[in-house]
């Protein structure tokens, strides 16, 4: 029986205790490095705080955004509230003001001369309490006054937006019928209409105004406002123009935009609806590429700013993989045969669609158009075991029930009789290693 040494050092890191398949301990090369509980509650801790304080940074940016153009908003719409009613109050207001060098002579020989205090503060008192109500009621005269001036005006604009609202159902109509069966219809439709708002919009406001000079000038302000206060509404539309036109994406495809997932389900001016679909790389209720039925709504300005992901676009199949571990004792090439010939089975006739389809996109875009038409068997080590990967072409909808089909039939398959010697399936390790007092390894059964 060996001694052993008090320098006798174990190596801990990577230690998993366990056995094999068959009930045996064994020792191999170690496996990848597990982080304790408490490093991994000390870094979920330190990323939290890092996404509260983020969280609360861009909170306070959004509000301050927000205040800014709601107040650019307010201050071009009451100007154009007063150019509308009153366009010629500032005018007014100026030849209302009295001389200043007047007023100032009067003051001082008023100065001059001389009253009781006290009388002259009463008196003072009521009489600009009398102006104050004077200026009211002449304030409201005056709007009263303008309204009526206008009213014709008014009923003049008011039935030209009328006449708009005929005039665009008509021309939807019209347009559906002519063009209702191209792609880009809906945004031509769209545009006319919009169109043709923008000028009843116009005409109503110069009817009201009367001066076209004022109008173009107030719309000249205004827009500036708007470009400024509504950036993110202006971006989505943009956007839905973009995608309208160049087609990233229909209702019914199957997208990825920034962090949403899903089958695309309405596509309106400013915003996206979709189907979220579920995902093993983010969190959610589904850890899989299926639905979670939940609808999420998102700008069109990702189209803009973002990345556009169709997986059924031109093409509604993806290559999809599926990886077996074997130990690195099996037998590799017959492992691989196995795993190929079960993998043929289930999809080789299946690909051969997909594959000529694909195969005939990559030839009109110029590209490489040598596609398999079968499954397609490669082989990577990995850090203590060796990856048996299986590429395959399926529906972009159907991954999850060709993949888990497939695991399936090959689990069966490496668990018959003939194959339990040849091909191990993987087992936990665990490394050992004795350090004599020199510090030089030793084996287990040598004396110290």
């Amino acid at each position: 029986m060996p001694s052993y040494n008090r320098n006798r050092r174990i190596s801990k890191r990577n230690l998993r205790v366990s056995t094999s398949y068959d009930g045996t301990q064994r020792i191999g090369q170690p496996q990848s490095y597990t982080t304790t509980p408490t490093r991994r509650k000390l870094s979920s801790k330190f990323r939290r705080r890092k996404r509260t304080r983020s969280s609360a940074v861009k909170g306070a940016q959004n509000r301050l955004r927000n205040f800014r153009q709601a107040s650019i908003l307010a201050v071009a719409i009451t100007g154009l509230i007063l150019m509308m009613f009153a366009p010629s109050e500032a005018g007014l207001a100026q030849d209302n003001y009295p001389d200043t060098v007047a007023v100032v002579e009067d003051v001082a020989v008023q100065d001059l001369v001389p009253r009781d205090t006290v009388t002259e503060e009463v008196v003072a008192k009521n009489g600009s309490t009398k102006e104050a109500a004077e200026e009211a009621i002449g304030a409201l005269q005056g709007l009263w006054e303008s309204f009526v001036f206008n009213l014709p005006k008014i009923l003049i604009a008011l039935f030209t937006l009328v006449l708009a609202w005929l005039t665009v159902r008509g021309l939807r109509a019209i347009l559906r019928r002519s063009i209702g069966k191209w792609q880009s219809s809906s945004a031509i439709i769209s545009l006319v209409s919009i169109a043709v708002w923008l000028l009843a919009i116009g005409v109503a406001l110069s009817v009201v105004a009367g001066d076209i000079r004022a109008l173009v000038g107030s719309f000249g302000l205004i827009g500036l406002a708007l470009s400024w206060s509504l950036q993110t509404p202006i971006e989505s539309f943009t956007g839905w123009l973009m995608n309208s036109y160049q087609g990233y994406y229909r209702v019914g495809d199957r997208i990825r935009v920034g962090e949403v997932f899903g089958d695309v389900y309405r596509i309106d001016f400013l915003t996206t609806t979709v189907w979220e679909i579920g995902a093993p790389y983010q969190p959610g209720f589904v850890r899989a590429e299926q639905p979670t039925g939940r609808l999420v709504t998102f700008p069109n300005n990702e189209v803009l700013t973002g990345t556009v992901i169709n997986l059924t676009g031109d093409f509604p199949y993806v290559w999809d993989e599926l990886d077996v571990g074997v130990a690195n004792e099996s037998d590799m090439p017959l492992a691989m045969q196995v795993v190929e010939s079960v993998a043929l089975g289930l999809l080789g006739d299946y690909m051969k669609t997909p594959a000529a389809m694909y195969s005939q996109l990559l030839q009109q875009a110029g590209l490489d158009d040598t596609v398999p038409d079968k499954p397609q068997v490669f082989i990577s080590m990995d850090e203590s075991w060796t990856n048996i990967t299986i590429r395959y072409l399926v529906g972009a909808r159907e991954r999850r029930k060709w993949k888990s089909e497939l695991t399936m039939r090959i689990t069966m398959e490496l668990n018959k009789s003939e194959y339990i010697k040849k091909i191990i399936p993987v087992y936990p390790r665990q490394q050992v290693q004795f350090i004599n007092a020199d510090g030089t390894p030793t084996q287990a059964n040598e004396k110290s």
